[in-house]
């Protein structure tokens, strides 16, 4: 007779009594000697749990992985441990991968800035085939050797990936995806919307200049922002630099700054370009400071009452910031000059250029053209993005260089710099531009893959994230 312990149902320990079996091998020579009775089903040798137990904890470490699932277990009667629960998830049989004509790649992040994956799914099926760990060309590479070789490869535009395709598949059309294209186009654009901006809002102003009747206040002078003044001098330093032959690099070892800092400064012949892209942010206080102004030049100098008054009109910042902003201004005693009115913030601009003028709403719609109409290099910034979004949409890639020509010709300094990129890989963008292949599905099951992370407690590893995403994709 065995007794075997399965669970507790009901509060009560249930014990399972078999009547088996014992055989005995008549070889002298067989090194086992006795074999015991199996039940279909509900024993197996060495085994320490049934099938039955053994695919309940394998669901639970699928769901909750380690210390969770121990907790889990306990509540249940199940005395397992951490490890146990991970290793009957490893155990569970793979999924067979088939033939992939049509593959997508693109990275994943178990610990964000440490540790990254990379997922596979076929485009063709929407179905996640595989996830292996790290996020370079090599790992690619060396799973695309040992697999059925895809005919085209849908990736973003590291060039890890690309390399890793070219390697482990030199013969499948890399397909560089529309969605990084278009994300890395709006990057672009926001950085050149921040120094259109600028030249926007003294348009705006000479306007409300031309329209006012009234004689305007004196205007006080105050003293410059401590950001503006370092950034002059930084500028200046680092151009001086530069002509005395110092490389970029030794640059920000003489100056004490970053290297993106240094290029920054480098790549702007004007000062006045880096002001307007680090002052012209969007702030709390806008679409109050005429108000505040107005009230300023009346005699009203107390930020508390200030703060009070433009919490009426919607105003949700704090007093603080109110008094930060007025700061500047109570070094003097004379008026101040009532502000003009600010242009839209550079992350709305750019956000009503990269729509899709359906998708906009009629007051956007009429704001971005009434800003068109103020600036023309607005006006031209967003016909390159129209005609980038025709192409993309309609699928013409063949009108790529010449579109590249057009944006390198421009006085875009950040839209240049991704026409210049876009060369880098121009095969692998074009056949974006014209293939119908979209990295949409390989996107999704990336979140897919954040939500399961963020679910999973204790020691959960990238195997285990592999496992659930395989078995739920």
């Amino acid at each position: 007779m065995r007794r075997l312990k399965d669970a507790v149902v009901g509060g009560a320990c249930v014990i399972i009594e078999l009547v088996v079996r014992r055989f005995r091998c008549v070889s002298v020579t067989c090194p086992v000697k006795t074999f015991a009775e199996q039940v279909p089903g509900l024993t197996r040798p060495h085994a320490r749990f049934t099938d039955a137990l053994q695919q309940l904890l394998a669901s639970i470490g699928m769901e909750l992985a380690g210390r969770a699932g121990v907790r889990l277990a306990a509540s249940l009667g199940l005395q397992v441990g951490r490890d146990t629960l991970l290793r009957r998830v490893r155990a569970l049989p793979e999924q067979p991968i088939g033939h992939v004509r049509v593959l997508g790649v693109d990275d994943f992040a178990t610990r964000k800035g440490h540790r990254y994956g990379t997922i596979m799914v076929d485009l063709e099926t929407r179905r996640v085939v595989d996830m292996i760990d790290g996020r370079d060309g090599d790992s690619l590479a060396a799973w695309l050797r040992e697999h059925s070789l895809p005919e085209v490869i849908c990736r973003d535009r590291a060039g890890g990936y690309a390399d890793g395709a070219r390697q482990g598949a030199p013969d499948a059309v890399q397909v560089a995806d529309r969605f990084h294209l278009w994300q890395n186009l709006g990057q672009a654009v926001e950085k050149d919307v921040a120094t259109v901006r600028h030249d926007l809002a003294a348009a705006l102003a000479a306007a409300a200049a031309a329209t006012c009747t009234a004689e305007p206040p004196p205007v006080m002078h105050h003293r410059e922002l401590k950001v503006v003044t370092r950034l002059r001098r930084h500028h200046a330093a680092v151009h001086e630099l530069l002509k005395q032959g110092l490389s970029k690099a030794a640059i920000g070892r003489e100056l004490g700054l970053h290297p993106a800092t240094v290029r920054k400064l480098a790549n702007a012949a004007e000062v006045d370009t880096v002001i307007a892209m680090s002052q012209n942010r969007a702030s709390i206080l806008d679409g109050y400071h005429e108000h505040l102004h107005r009230r300023w030049n009346e005699g009203i100098r107390n930020a508390a009452q200030l703060t009070r008054e433009i919490t009426t009109f919607g105003y949700s910042g704090t007093e603080q910031q109110v008094q930060r902003y007025l700061r500047r201004f109570r070094t003097g005693a004379g008026q101040i000059a009532i502000p003009a009115p600010r242009p839209p913030s550079g992350r709305d601009i750019t956000r009503w250029i990269m729509s899709n003028p359906d998708n906009l709403s009629s007051d956007d719609a009429g704001q971005l053209r009434t800003l068109r109409k103020r600036s023309r290099a607005l006006n031209r910034l967003a016909r390159h993005v129209q005609d980038f979004a025709l192409m993309m949409t309609q699928l013409h890639g063949h009108q790529l260089d010449a579109w590249i020509s057009a944006a390198e010709k421009d006085s875009f300094t950040a839209l240049a710099s991704f026409a210049r990129n876009l060369r880098r890989d121009l095969n692998a963008v074009r056949n974006g531009l014209t293939l119908p292949h979209s990295s949409g599905p390989v996107e999704g099951h990336v979140n897919r893959v954040k939500m399961l992370k963020r679910q999973m407690f204790g020691r959960a590893k990238l195997d285990l994230l592999r496992k659930r995403t395989l078995r739920s994709a």
